[in-house]
């Protein structure tokens, strides 16, 4: 976390410097900083936060194909002429303990298109899920705990 606003506190470094307060340029200011974190990593003991960039940029990558994939098969399902779905609400078992961890991973889940996180259990032990399609519980159990919930725990754990 320090080494973020480090990096953070380069940037604004940078800003000041040159001057100009853009949003373009404290985004330079920023990856000029990460770079210089980047080439004195062993001295500052750096390694886990640009590990923890990887992750996080993995999360978000796989963020994104989920969300067009999912709309691809919602936009078949509707434009299909006999729309063959049963709709319904699931209680997924959660492997995630914390706060932060649930909340992202509901977030995400609503997010993509054809599946709702309505609610947690009181024991956070379940999020229950509405699928535009349960035909196959399983199998949407299966995709969230190799997709998003693994990736959130691999990035902030």
């Amino acid at each position: 976390m320090t080494l973020y606003l480090i990096n953070i506190l380069l940037a604004l470094a940078w800003t000041a410097v040159t001057g100009s307060f853009s949003l373009a340029n404290i985004v330079l200011g920023f990856v000029l900083g990460a770079g210089a974190i980047y080439l004195i990593r062993e001295q500052v003991g750096s390694l886990g936060y640009f590990a923890r960039l990887v992750r996080l940029t993995g999360l978000a990558a796989l963020f994104l194909y989920e969300l067009v994939l999912s709309a691809w098969r919602v936009a078949v399902l509707v434009l299909t002429p006999n729309m063959d779905l049963k709709p319904g609400i699931f209680a997924y078992p959660l492997k995630a303990d914390r706060d932060f961890e649930i909340t992202l991973l509901a977030n995400l889940i609503t997010l993509t298109p054809g599946t709702l996180a309505v609610d947690v259990s009181e024991d956070r032990k379940y999020l229950y899920v509405h699928a535009i399609d349960c035909s196959d519980v399983e199998a949407l159990k299966r995709d969230i705990a190799e997709g998003f919930e693994r990736k959130i725990m691999e990035a902030f754990r």
